[in-house]
């Protein structure tokens, strides 16, 4: 049986556009749930890797003891929760089981709809592409995440910062990929060479403003690998400081960019204060061109989205890091940079 060829009417690209908003909205849960995961101390509580078969929790209490002993076997409870009894460690077993466990519903509900379109002839061999490349993205996304814990069960019960900061990295990067692709379903993209000059700036712009979204929640993960917010719970300055004593004080200098929790924390206060400036500047940029109605609004939402983030990312500190808040941050953190490029797409989809 033949069939159908891909169409490119609007009304058989939006399943397909739907679908991948649903995955980014599944990724965006994703990572609120893995910063909570930190945030909890429970990212180490599941010491094997069962990519399979690890969906069944433990179901008896003869179960919740045999894994509970495997965890008393590793460094998190030996040096830092020997206090802990097994209700205890339940708590933190449930969040990390939730955050795996959503990490394969995301594969399901990214795959068979793949197959589905694929079958009825609904993808077209570029779509194909690309959605093959997101597929392998999400695999090594997988294997990212139990390299990121091995690294808390050899020695010390501390999760590397780089290894975590990758993750993330690799999560943002499969959901702002993901939405892209959403977006060109619903509203392809037209040439560059049908912009305007001064258009064109602020495209550019807006995707210099997007790369600094995406380095700042990086240094966040950074932050949040040292638990460098606990440190400094002031703003604007640091203990009394804007440069802080204690600023870039290991050598080599570049280890104190990921490794030193002053110069860690002072970096991801002095990139938010910078992408601040430059996204009320596209805003205001952006009010002197002539935009259509949708991207005159992406504008305004990015002004909006901005306001809260900062007010979320302040309030954090201050308040010395309650989780609810902190997961609020890093829910900002992915809005953000949605919003950014929605604004990015706009542009190069504008019309008078």
């Amino acid at each position: 049986m033949n069939t159908p060829p891909f169409s490119t009417e609007l009304h058989n690209r939006r399943p397909l556009a739907f679908w991948l908003l649903i995955c980014c909205a599944l990724i965006f849960a994703m990572v609120v749930l893995g910063g909570v995961t930190r945030l909890t101390g429970s990212g180490l509580s599941m010491v094997k890797w069962e990519p399979l078969i690890g969906i069944i929790p433990p179901l008896t209490h003869e179960e919740w003891e045999h894994t509970f002993q495997l965890y008393q076997q590793f460094p998190e409870y030996q040096l830092k929760n020997s206090h802990f009894t097994l209700e205890e460690f339940k708590s933190i077993f449930w969040v990390e089981y939730a955050h795996r466990v959503l990490g394969r519903l995301i594969g399901l509900v990214f795959f068979l709809p793949l197959v589905y379109f694929a079958l009825r002839g609904q993808i077209d061999k570029l779509l194909t592409k690309k959605l093959l490349v997101a597929f392998l993205l999400g695999g090594l996304q997988g294997l990212m995440g139990w390299y990121m814990v091995k690294s808390g069960l050899v020695d010390q019960p501390h999760v590397s910062q780089y290894r975590l900061t990758a993750h993330l990295g690799l999560a943002l990067l499969i959901y702002g990929y993901l939405f892209w692709i959403a977006l060109d379903l619903l509203r392809p993209t037209s040439s560059p060479q049908m912009m305007k000059k001064s258009l064109r700036r602020v495209r550019n712009f807006s995707f210099i403003v997007t790369c600094f979204i995406f380095v700042t929640a990086l240094a966040g993960g950074f932050v949040a690998g040292l638990k460098a917010g606990y440190a400094y719970n002031t703003f604007p300055l640091m203990d009394g400081r804007f440069f802080p004593e204690g600023l870039f004080a290991l050598s080599p200098w570049w280890r104190n960019l990921f490794e030193d929790i002053t110069t860690v924390q002072f970096d991801h206060r002095l990139l938010a204060t910078v992408v601040f400036g430059m996204v009320v500047t596209l805003w205001w940029v952006g009010r002197t061109e002539t935009l259509s109605y949708r991207t005159r609004w992406a504008f305004h939402w990015l002004l909006v989205i901005m306001l809260i983030q900062v007010t979320l990312g302040i309030a954090t500190l201050l308040l010395f890091v309650p989780i609810w808040l902190a997961a609020f941050h890093q829910g900002g953190a992915v809005a953000l940079l949605t919003v950014a490029l929605w604004v990015n797409h706009e542009l190069v989809t504008n019309s008078h």
